[in-house]
């Protein structure tokens, strides 16, 4: 008799924050929770992005059998162009996810079998799903019931306890509860904000700190927020009308999203209100408001641009102010800073960080998780969506509120929990890692190309083009040194007059017969070259180009 099992197995999303993508298994049935990516950060450089390492899920075969989507951010939707290829199963979700999705895969020319979560459960072989709301930084957001043979599972999904919700779609505390009392096998929850004391504010809180900027500002305003952040940007528009402004919307990602969302009828938007940006220059400065995308400052993005006074049709000066609207994500901070600055160097008004009362975040504080985990009391609790410090913290806090410790299951990408209903252990891991996605198309960029890349910013680079007999192994031309990034170029002539030098010296060291060896030749022009730059101090990607004659 087969043994009843279900096993949970993590390939993104749990000891990072992004690359989210959970499987759930039982018996001959697979599914998987969200697929998004990663966004570089300052060691992953000229990558587009971080997706998961999908390759367990080519071990699933026809077993895996749908994907689960929880919301529509990037780290949960993003990574879909890149495995629904190899992976042709239905995708779930709700109308602004899917409708993210769609225009996602319409720019990668991917086709896809995308259906919404019914009323009612949904059954995948012996799982059946059922979808409950929830409330995020990004409307139509879910939490998902996954009652298997075991016992029932809870994945809250991105969450926080927004009583007073822009559009009046309130968390479902009540099915929480009713789940409790009936009783949860294990719940997933989010712990990004764990070590955040209290409760997160209302998004409708936010509104106090816009009409403030409004009423003052004498110039443009122009705020900068996540592209999916419709209640925000609606919020903008809302006030950008109360005083009398139009409204321009700058970045593809963020027309897309608007468009979306107004097609569903999830944003109201004032008659009269949205410009195209190629009206602004026709109207005085007092008149305009902007909503922008790269509030992360993000190389390519519109408000570098317009920071940069680079931006074709969008200029800001003195009078104009601009309000970043998010928080920075880590690894960010110093290209924010630096984008702050240039604002203010071209005489804007800037409000961004604690000081100004003008974001709050999307995820549960504490006091919120403690509620979650009070209402749902699973007999097991994994900690999902966060860095390792923020799982250990969130599985402390569920055994203070009673969860027993020993249920508490920290797991990172790869490690693998079952459960039979009764007990749970842990089997063999199983692969798990980034793959990083360089261009539009699906190219892999592996770790030594990063290596690479890094060391090049950091140290620069230095070429030796020289040429050899082929039969002889006589130098029939010299080395001929370039460099980039590693002396001043004042002092570049003398150092690679000296670096020549220790070349032809160890290349007269070598025999005819090893200087008849390409291989040989490079390996000895490297290491001279190596030798000397250490001497200055400088440690430069090295590559010797050797013709043969």
């Amino acid at each position: 008799m087969a043994v009843s099992v279900l096993r949970v197995v993590p390939l993104g999303g749990l000891g990072e924050i992004g690359l989210n993508l959970l499987v759930l298994e039982f018996g001959d049935t697979a599914v998987a929770i969200d697929c998004g990516v990663m966004f570089p950060d300052d060691q992953m450089l000229g990558v587009d992005v971080a997706i998961p390492d999908t390759s367990y899920l080519d071990t699933l075969g026809t077993r895996l059998q749908a994907i689960l989507l929880t919301h529509g951010h990037e780290d949960h939707i993003g990574a879909l162009p890149y495995v629904l290829p190899t992976h042709r199963v239905p995708v779930y979700g709700t109308p602004l996810t899917l409708g993210f999705v769609r225009e996602r895969l319409r720019e990668h020319g991917v086709a896809a079998d995308l259906r919404r979560y019914d009323d009612g459960p949904i059954t995948i072989g012996p799982l059946r799903i059922t979808a409950f709301a929830v409330t995020h930084s990004i409307p139509d957001a879910v939490g998902l019931v996954i009652e298997t043979p075991v016992g029932t599972v809870v994945h809250t999904g991105d969450f926080k306890i927004d009583q007073t919700p822009l559009d009046d779609r309130r968390p479902d505390l009540g099915r929480l509860a009713a789940l409790g009392d009936a009783g949860v096998l294990l719940l997933f929850s989010d712990s990004t904000n764990v070590e955040v004391d209290g409760v997160t504010p209302s998004e409708r809180s936010v509104s106090a700190g816009f009409e403030q900027v409004f009423a003052q500002a004498t110039g443009r305003v122009v705020v900068t927020t996540f592209s999916s952040h419709l209640h925000r940007i609606q919020q903008v528009i809302d006030q950008a009308a109360r005083h009398g402004r139009k409204v321009a919307l700058v970045g593809r990602s963020l027309v897309s999203h608007v468009g979306v969302a107004r097609e569903l009828g999830m944003m109201r938007i004032p008659p009269g209100v949205m410009v195209d940006v190629g009206e602004l220059a026709s109207l005085p400065p007092e008149r305009v408001a902007l909503v922008t995308a790269g509030s992360q400052a993000e190389a390519t993005s519109s408000m570098v641009r317009i920071a940069m006074g680079e931006h074709p049709r969008v200029h800001i000066g003195a009078g104009d102010v601009v309000v970043l609207s998010s928080r920075v994500i880590p690894g960010n901070e110093r290209a924010v800073g630096s984008l702050v600055n240039h604002l203010y160097r071209r005489g804007a008004a800037v409000h961004y960080g604690r000081r100004a009362p003008v974001h709050v975040s999307g995820h549960a504080a504490r006091e919120e998780l403690k509620l979650v985990l009070n209402l749902v009391r699973p007999r097991h609790f994994v900690p999902v969506h966060g860095e390792f410090r923020h799982l250990i913290q969130h599985a402390r806090l569920a055994a203070e509120v009673g969860v027993a410790a020993q249920n508490c299951h920290l797991l990172e990408d790869g490690e693998v929990l079952a459960l039979d209903g009764r007990t749970a252990w842990r089997p063999d891991p199983v692969p798990a890692g980034r793959v990083f996605v360089d261009g539009k198309g699906v190219g892999e960029v592996e770790q030594v190309v990063l290596r690479d890349r890094r060391h090049l910013s950091a140290d620069g680079i230095v070429v030796a083009v020289l040429a050899v007999a082929q039969h002889s192994g006589d130098l029939v031309l010299e080395p001929h040194l370039v460099s980039r990034g590693v002396v001043a170029e004042d002092a570049i002539a003398d150092a690679h007059e000296a670096a020549r030098a220790e070349v032809m010296t160890a290349l007269s060291a070598l025999g005819p017969e090893a200087r008849r060896d390409p291989t040989v030749v490079k390996e000895e022009v490297r290491r001279a070259l190596r030798r000397h730059f250490r001497r200055l101090a400088r440690r430069p990607i090295v590559l010797p180009l050797v013709l043969e004659m």
